[in-house]
């Protein structure tokens, strides 16, 4: 199906959500599903592996994450029941805030794990016993090869934006994860395009998935201007300045991880509150990065 239109009457209810955490949603004030979730959710809820074709904010995570919470139960120590895989650091963080209501309303304990900060609080939380896992697939892979987790009794997997997976290169290692699975666990996967290296991992690890695919109707929203502007090399960042100094926030890309911290010293300079966020960078410095802009 590609219907934009489905979601229109359509409650979390007649999905078949449960109603404790229908609940959960109405106190969030979520009371509508977005397309992607009702095209979803009720095949997600029969049991059946869901290739779901979409692009970041269609509402993935709730069409993935209340299936998985509804077939998840309590897990043994270092032996977790579920599993999300996700591409970057940032959102793992972002599965698990927009999860974890739901998990507590559930009795189910999650975390998320990745790379760029210290093991022993991971290591320390999978001893205590987590029934939920949200990874990326470097650290996870970390974990499974000292030992300090199990794939045996995961019986629920997902994969979320496999379309960035496959970009950065990080197939092997999913497919490592994917390997130490006993027995079919019901897959759920979510990306931007469904051909290509995303392809293989339906054909390989899917078994006769529903697929499903929200088609956007606009390319850009209705409120977005765009603009060009010519100016020379040492007009650049003053144009830039002014333009950003009009603004009560704005990203500025640029191409380099170098550049990114020069234009943001040039900016500073300029009298602008400005901060650099780039890859090179610590987890704990760009969470605070992105902490300052949201605020």
């Amino acid at each position: 199906p590609t219907d934009t239109t489905v979601a229109a009457g359509a409650t979390f209810e007649s999905l078949g959500v449960a109603p404790d955490l229908v609940e959960v949603l109405n106190d969030r004030g979520i009371t509508a599903p977005f397309p992607i979730q009702v095209l979803t959710i009720p095949d997600a809820l029969a049991g059946r592996d869901v290739s779901g074709k979409a692009k970041t904010g269609s509402g993935k995570t709730f069409a993935f994450g209340l299936p998985l919470l509804m077939a998840t139960r309590t897990a043994k120590r270092r032996r977790p029941a579920s599993i999300v895989l996700v591409p970057t650091r940032e959102l793992a963080n972002q599965v698990a805030d927009e999860l974890a209501p739901l998990a507590e309303a559930r009795g189910l304990w999650l975390t998320a794990i990745y790379g760029g900060v210290s093991m022993s609080r991971q290591i320390n939380a999978l001893r205590h016993g987590v029934d939920i896992v949200i990874a990326t697939p470097g650290r996870l892979n970390d974990l499974l090869e000292r030992g300090e987790m199990s794939m045996g009794d995961v019986r629920f997997v997902v994969l979320d934006e496999a379309d960035q997976m496959a970009d950065m290169g990080f197939l092997p290692q999913v497919e490592r994860v994917l390997r130490q699975i006993e027995g079919k666990p019901q897959t759920l996967l979510f990306s931007a395009t469904l051909d290509g290296a995303v392809a293989a991992l339906v054909r390989n690890y899917q078994h006769d998935p529903a697929t499903h695919e929200v088609v956007s109707e606009t390319v850009t929203v209705d409120s977005l201007e765009q603009r060009f502007i010519g100016v020379s090399s040492d007009e650049r960042l003053a144009v830039a300045a002014r333009i950003c100094a009009g603004a009560e926030r704005a990203l500025v890309f640029v191409r380099t991880t170098h550049g990114a911290d020069r234009v943001a010293r040039q900016l500073a300079g300029e009298g602008l509150r400005t901060g650099a966020l780039h890859g090179r960078l610590s987890q704990a410095k760009r969470e605070r990065a992105l902490a300052a802009f949201r605020s």
